[in-house]
């Protein structure tokens, strides 16, 4: 029996799509490929789709216009009537009816962006040029709010199916028509419909195994010839164990030009999301749309240069009559007054209170802005308040940075902080210009920056390795003694600067004076009874590539957008004697290579290689040592387990390997799986050496006054016998913790060897 789906005019896109996911009855029938029509007829489709990819054209080009709306949903008729929405009148107006959950929604925040994408086969490039980008809702009121427009494009990038792959929510998942893909769905043919008057075969699919990201969906195929996909639907199983969100639909058509080529057109996705049952739940709505598909020739200016994304010039600042012209989907009442009741919530009673208590939860710092002005100074990060160290014991520090608001390119940011037990005083300033202008802060990727800073403070050798901020209070929790400190004045000159296809160059001169603090003591072998202190002055040039990762700003730090994009470093560091007070000459190279794996339905592999070679001879503190962590909170990049300046060497390979299973055997536990509990693994290694020139052990170096007496608890490595770690964790529990166990492998016999540990993270991910 032949049956009809057809489209009227004006019906919704999604009128027939259940948010609450789908429900899958097991057959009685066991499911073989062997002789499965569904299973014949997907490897025709599968083998036919290269002749469908528009890449086949020597060039093309589209328009896409793109509208994202997030909304409060399911606003009850005692919140209209009762609650906090009925008794304030800007709320209720915002208030409407949505056919696509079926329920009363308040809309608070709208994305709309308009691109023309080009692709040109040989050489091979695709140019994205922004035509038009607007934000309009909550996000306007926090100086950080684009962090909710970039996280959300990038957890909900765009699905072509395709592609072998498809990336979403920070994952990638099997496409239904991938050349794997056989082996990963179950296909089963349900009847031939007409689809706009098109002959189709309509086929299910679902995953293997629903404990696994993939999706679930109904997928139009044409039939014939061509066995190009004319309407698929795409969902996430409900037992798949998807954080936060409460189902998921993807809707894509395409359509056939007057050149006989077939192209998507519409590309939606609905997601209705939930943090907990305590909480309103959420819904995304994203509307995308291509159209003015052209195969002509593009002229190769057009391509000219690096990276793959441009903005026009006016892309902000565009009209209201460009965006009628690019909109092709109507605006909502609602989604028009998002301007208006922006206005509204900030005029507010108590607004001002109320953002004052959120800012600092949310951004970890205080803006000073009062009575609706722009904050021009920002008091944080307010984590680093209050915090502890084994020579000052307590300590307090103020800091705070300009913002953009006072100038857009000179920026003063520092602290003043007091140690409890040493009683000193101690500070940091820096002076930054930075050659583009800035929104708020002179972070903002790229960064064009000139910054000169000064300082005087403590710390251990191991807290240059420290992502974040070395006085944050919940890194002051360590697992060892951290006993070994310097107290240390720094001046430093430094030159960044970035494109935002993803090169990074950085060149610097800096004069630091190292005094030991603690037990850590720099002796010259030559005097053993006399302490020194340590002056240097260093020139340092870094360049790093890393092609297509941008990054989302936040106040204290940016968030990487998308770390799937390999990333390469290298740089150099030449110390000059006699030059500004500096004591030794030396050159010291280090590079290093990141690259994360996806492997479908067993997660993902994220390999980092580093090495270096100190070329020169040089006292201890001017060796390498590993990256140390010494807290309790788990930290990317470094070694779990290695005490502060354990191994002290002069050349150096490492690797740091981590397996994130996703759930993939949890998920298969009969009582494990209701936790959705997922597991990762990792093994990190080192390999050093320190060369006879560099070893104070050694006879030939007795008395040697280029060299010092090691601290106590610094050793050298043997060769041949690499130091290696391994750990084993479980994250997602509560949906924001990770807690793995870490397991030292040798080098037991050390005096500062710890065997293993727990370590722990806070952790939100899909």
């Amino acid at each position: 029996m032949e049956g009809t789906v057809q489209k009227r005019k004006g019906d919704s896109l999604f009128a027939d799509v259940a948010l609450k996911g789908v429900e899958i009855k097991a057959k009685k029938k066991r499911y073989s490929r062997k002789n499965n029509p569904a299973v014949e007829l997907m490897k025709r489709v599968i083998a036919a789709k290269k002749q469908n990819k528009l890449t086949n054209k020597p060039y093309y080009q589209y328009t896409n216009y793109e509208k994202m709306t997030i909304s409060l949903n399911g606003v009850t008729g005692e919140m209209m009537d009762s609650g906090l929405i009925g008794r304030t009148p800007w709320l209720r107006n915002q208030v409407e009816y949505s056919p696509l959950s079926g329920q009363l929604i308040l809309p608070f925040m709208m994305n709309e962006r308009a691109t023309k994408v080009m692709y040109r086969k040989s050489p091979e490039k695709e140019r994205t040029l922004v035509l038009g980008e607007r934000s309009e809702g909550i996000n306007q009121i926090f100086e950080t709010g684009n962090i909710f427009n970039a996280l959300s494009a990038d957890a909900f990038s765009e699905v072509d199916i395709y592609d072998n792959s498809i990336r979403l929510l920070r994952r990638t998942m099997t496409s239904p028509i991938a050349d794997d893909a056989i082996g990963f769905y179950r296909y089963y043919i349900m009847d031939t419909v007409q689809v706009d008057r098109d002959s189709c075969y309509h086929v299910f699919f679902t995953p293997n195994n629903q404990q696994d990201f993939g999706f679930n969906g109904d997928m139009y195929i044409l039939k014939d010839s061509s066995l190009h996909v004319k309407k698929v639907s795409l969902s996430i199983p409900k037992s798949s164990g998807i954080n936060f969100v409460e189902g998921l639909t993807i809707s894509q058509e395409y359509e056939l030009l007057s050149s006989g080529d077939w192209v998507l057109t519409v590309n939606d996705l609905i997601v209705a999301l939930r943090v907990n049952k305590m909480l309103a739940h959420g819904l995304m709505v994203r509307t995308s749309t291509r159209s003015d598909y052209s195969f002509e020739p593009i002229d190769d200016k057009e391509f000219a240069g690096v990276g793959t994304v441009r903005k026009d010039i006016n892309a902000e600042i565009q009209d209201e009559q460009f965006w009628k012209r690019v909109r092709k989907v109507d605006l909502t009442t609602s989604e028009k007054n998002m301007g208006k009741f922006v206005k509204d919530a900030t005029k507010m009673k108590g607004f001002n209170w109320i953002m004052f208590f959120l800012r600092p939860v949310i951004e970890n710092f205080v803006e000073t802005g009062i009575n609706g002005k722009p904050s021009k100074f920002d008091i944080g990060p307010v984590n680093t308040i209050i915090s502890h160290n084994f020579i000052d014991g307590y300590r307090v520090r103020l800091s705070g940075i300009t913002t953009a608001n006072l100038n857009r390119h000179l920026f003063l940011s520092g602290y003043v902080a007091r140690g409890f037990n040493t009683k000193r005083n101690y500070y940091k300033g820096e002076l930054t210009y930075s050659f583009s202008p800035k929104k708020y802060l002179p972070s903002e990727f790229p960064k064009r920056t000139l910054t000169f800073h000064s300082s005087y403070d403590v710390m251990s050798p191991s807290d240059k390795f420290m992502v974040n901020d070395k006085d944050n209070v919940f890194a002051a929790f360590k697992w060892s003694d951290v006993d070994k400190m310097m107290f240390y004045h720094r001046h430093k000159l430094e030159f960044e600067y970035e494109e935002e296809w993803g090169l990074r160059l950085l060149a610097n001169i800096k004069l630091e004076e190292n005094e030991g603090a603690g037990n850590l003591h720099f002796r010259k072998l030559s005097d053993l009874d006399t302490e020194l202190n340590i002056r240097t002055t260093e020139m340092r040039f870094e360049v790093e590539f890393a092609p297509g990762r941008t990054f989302t700003n936040t106040k204290q730090n940016r968030i990487p957008n998308n770390n799937d994009a390999p990333v390469f470093k290298l740089s150099h560091t030449i110390g000059l004697k006699g030059f500004l007070g500096g004591e030794y000459n030396y050159n010291v190279t280090e590079a290093s290579i990141y690259k994360r794996f996806w492997l479908n339905s067993w997660g993902k592999l994220n390999c980092n290689l580093k090495g270096g070679v100190q070329w020169s001879k040089v006292p201890f503190p001017l060796l390498m040592m590993p990256a140390a962590n010494l807290s309790y909170i788990s930290q990317r990049g470094c070694f779990n387990i290695v005490n502060n300046m354990e191994f002290l060497n002069d050349r150096y390979v490492s690797a740091d390997l981590e397996w994130d299973l996703a759930g993939k055997i949890l998920n298969r536990v009969p009582v494990l799986k209701k936790l959705k509990w997922r597991e990762v693994i990792g093994f990190k290694t080192l390999w050093g050496g320190l060369s006879d020139k560099n070893n104070p052990y050694i006879q030939q170096n007795e008395n040697n006054p280029g060299l010092m007496e090691f601290p106590e608890g610094c050793y050298v490595m043997d060769t041949k016998r690499p130091y290696a770690e391994f750990s084993a964790g479980i994250y997602n529990i509560f949906k924001f913790f990770r807690v793995e166990y870490v397991r030292r492998l040798n080098y037991l016999d050390l005096p500062t060897a710890n065997k293993d540990g727990i370590r722990l993270r806070f952790e939100m991910t899909f």
